[in-house]
């Protein structure tokens, strides 16, 4: 029994096979649609958006600074008043947190920027050119990581002078962390450098800096990006451990580490002096760690749907 041709349909018509049923996307807004749905990055990334406003716009809705002394005041506990209480000259203790994490976050930010200054520089050379050039410049790194940070730093900090000025710490900071930038751009380039496409750019001409800022560089940015990620709360704890040992930031000025290094001094009689500087470290890195393992889940290829 022969079928009548107009009892089928295709199951894909030729219209259909040619429409496009889900929009084109860049990795990074691809990244993006991925980092919304975890919930812990969004939940790290609200927190420390809050923190900035924190940091940056909290002072202007107080009437307190954190310079002005008033010794009828000290060591008052939290009170609406003073939310956070006083210190031991009268200092409102909100408002030094406010204007300490203005500094912390700085440090954090403007030390990372330097790190991934020199770690993309130095690993982007290492990577691509390898052999000897790749060799020398990975035994340096050697080196380096052989000495103590803590000494590193602090060698750094006597050779620069000026110990606890804030642009010192910044660039001591920068200096001390960019080996392990360094070292995950050049793995990065070492593999994207045998890629088609990056050859057929060197056939057609394009020169090495071109190479680099417009193919490689671009390609590596995902690992660049959470490394990055990660080593600010690395930063912001670091600064927090020389103010606390008394070479970091020094009075009159303030960050969350002298903060807590003065609030240790009286536990006993009074905690929160301690306590609230701390737990702003504290919720920082934690925050700054939700957001990094959230990059790294949206940049992972694997998690691709």
């Amino acid at each position: 029994m022969k079928l009548a041709q107009n009892l089928f349909e295709p199951a894909i018509s030729q219209i259909s096979a040619e429409h496009i049923n889900r929009p084109s996307t860049t990795l990074l807004q691809d990244a993006w649609r991925r980092f919304k749905q975890n919930k812990l990055a969004m939940a790290g990334l609200i927190t420390l958006a809050s923190l900035i406003l924190f940091a940056f716009f909290g002072p202007r809705f107080i009437q307190y600074n954190y310079y002005t002394n008033d010794l009828m005041n000290q060591y008052l506990q939290p009170s609406w008043i003073h939310p956070f209480g006083t210190d031991a000259l009268g200092r409102d203790t909100m408002a030094r947190l406010m204007y300490g994490g203005r500094v912390s976050l700085a440090i954090g930010f403007v030390s990372v920027l330097i790190n991934l200054s020199i770690g993309v520089f130095y690993g982007g050379i290492s990577g691509y050119f390898g052999g000897r050039i790749d060799n020398l410049m990975m035994r340096i790194i050697d080196i380096i990581y052989s000495i103590p940070e803590l000494l590193y730093v602090i060698l750094l900090m006597v050779v620069m002078g000026s110990s606890g000025s804030l642009l010192n710490i910044m660039i001591v900071l920068g200096i001390v962390n960019w080996m392990g930038m360094a070292r995950i751009v050049r793995g990065q380039i070492l593999v994207l450098r045998e890629q088609e496409y990056v050859l057929a750019a060197r056939t057609l001409g394009a020169s090495s800096s071109r190479l680099m800022l417009k193919h490689l560089i671009p390609n590596a940015l995902g690992p660049i990006i959470i490394t990055s990620a990660l080593a600010i709360p690395m930063a912001i704890f670091m600064e927090a451990f020389l103010s606390f040992i008394g070479v970091g930031i020094q009075p009159p000025f303030a960050s969350w580490g002298s903060l807590a290094a003065e609030g240790r001094l009286n536990i006993p009689s009074y905690p929160y002096a301690l306590f609230f500087p701390a737990a702003a470290i504290a919720i920082t890195m934690l925050a700054f760690n939700f957001v990094g393992d959230g990059l790294r889940d949206a940049f992972d290829p694997k998690m691709r749907k």
